[in-house]
């Protein structure tokens, strides 16, 4: 890793120990749109060197959205914004790195350990860093059964606290989606759906229920992103966009498999973040692999619109500060 500055200006934490990569750093002095990524996807998804392939693929989406694309991680005791290839290819064959949440962050830091970056964690540090606009391929959200377990992402308390704009496809179908969507109601976080009706289910089109609000031109997004922010409030915005039909997997078609895979991992004993990665196995298994092809399909579709987006913001914020 090449330490490399970057306008404190940009950074409003100081003493919070950031690197950044050249062409991130560059793009930061210079204005340019940038959108930070999740390095979780790359040691806790794909198998290499699948995972690293794809994490190159999601970086070059981002680009041709229109933005520079700023990978984050942990190491060494700081956070590491924009991973270079020799740090995506280290991330990807290195096993057993931890998977950090907001919650872990302090600790990891501390001990100087690496570390790859959920959703929430990746929030925390695209705000640490000035970095307004962040691409994934689907949150967290409300379990199902959590009226038991109380078993609710992260992601969504970190939307309360983190002044990022998030483009994704939706919540996982494992999860509860209608009480994720009241979740997020309940705590005022912007929802819109980027040329569509409806709130997607990552590799599913539709989750069956309507987003409570449809945009379809980037300017308008954009001017939404910044409304949010102008009125108060410092949380996210949270923006879906489908996969695209080509690459969809049908939801009828993985439901049962949820309800057997979530009762075996009750039977079993799986709690906690490792339910998400048993079902989302099962899943894969039933579908013969359809659904893990589809999983890239959404990191490199949701990273293009998320630097697309991210580019229409910084042409607004330009127009802002040119009148």
């Amino acid at each position: 890793m090449k330490e490399t500055a970057v306008s404190t200006a940009s950074v409003p934490h100081e003493n919070i120990p950031l690197v950044f990569s050249a062409e991130v750093a560059d793009a930061m002095n210079e204005g340019r749109p940038v959108v930070a990524l999740e390095s979780n996807v790359i040691t806790h998804g794909l198998a290499y060197p699948d995972n690293a392939a794809t994490a190159r693929k999601v970086e070059e989406a981002v680009r041709a959205g229109g933005a520079v694309p700023a990978t984050i991680a942990v190491e060494g005791g700081k956070i590491v914004v924009g991973m270079t290839e020799a740090d995506i290819e280290r991330f990807a064959s290195k096993p057993g790195i931890p998977k950090v949440s907001s919650r872990d962050m302090p600790v990891v830091l501390a001990q100087g350990g690496m570390g790859a970056l959920t959703v929430a964690s990746s929030l925390v540090a695209a705000e640490l860093a000035g970095i307004p606009f962040f691409a994934s391929a689907g949150i967290g959200g409300v379990h199902r059964g959590a009226d038991k377990s109380m078993d609710v992402s992260s992601d969504l308390i970190q939307f309360t606290r983190s002044k990022v704009a998030v483009v994704c496809a939706g919540a996982k179908k494992i999860l509860d989606l209608g009480l994720t969507l009241e979740y997020l109601e309940t705590h005022c976080v912007p929802v819109v759906s980027y040329r569509s009706d409806d709130f997607p289910a990552f590799y599913c089109r539709s989750s069956g229920f309507r987003s409570p609000s449809r945009i379809d031109e980037d300017e308008v997004v954009a001017r939404a992103v910044e409304n949010h922010w102008a009125l108060g409030n410092h949380s996210s915005f949270l923006i879906t966009t489908p996969i695209a039909p080509e690459d969809a997997i049908d939801g009828a078609e993985v439901d049962a498999v949820i309800t057997e895979a979530i009762a075996a991992a009750d039977r079993d004993g799986v709690r906690g973040q490792a339910v998400t990665k048993y079902v989302m196995r099962a899943v894969d298994a039933a579908t013969e692999g359809r659904t893990a092809r589809a999983n890239a399909a959404v990191l490199i579709n949701t990273a293009e619109v998320g630097g697309r987006l991210a580019a229409a913001h910084a042409r607004l914020l330009d127009g802002s500060r040119s009148v």
